[in-house]
């Protein structure tokens, strides 16, 4: 277990960004995305557009893959 975020480079609708993320997370992430036979960047798109204002957009991408783990 890392522990510690790490930053991980998305591109957003044509804008470079990055997210900090704990490897567990972007790994989860990375392998839901390829369930779902998508593209990482337009799967973490969709979790942005679809978060709120109060929300980041790492804590919108946790919540995300905790959520699907848990649907399992």
């Amino acid at each position: 277990m890392t522990g510690r975020p790490k930053k991980h480079s998305l591109t957003l609708r044509g804008h470079r960004t990055s997210v900090s993320l704990e490897d567990e997370f972007w790994d989860a992430f990375r392998e839901i995305a390829a369930q779902d036979d998508r593209a990482i960047n337009d799967l973490a798109a969709e979790i942005d557009e679809s978060r709120g204002d109060d929300c980041g957009l790492a804590s919108a991408i946790r919540l995300f893959v905790l959520r699907r783990l848990r649907s399992g």
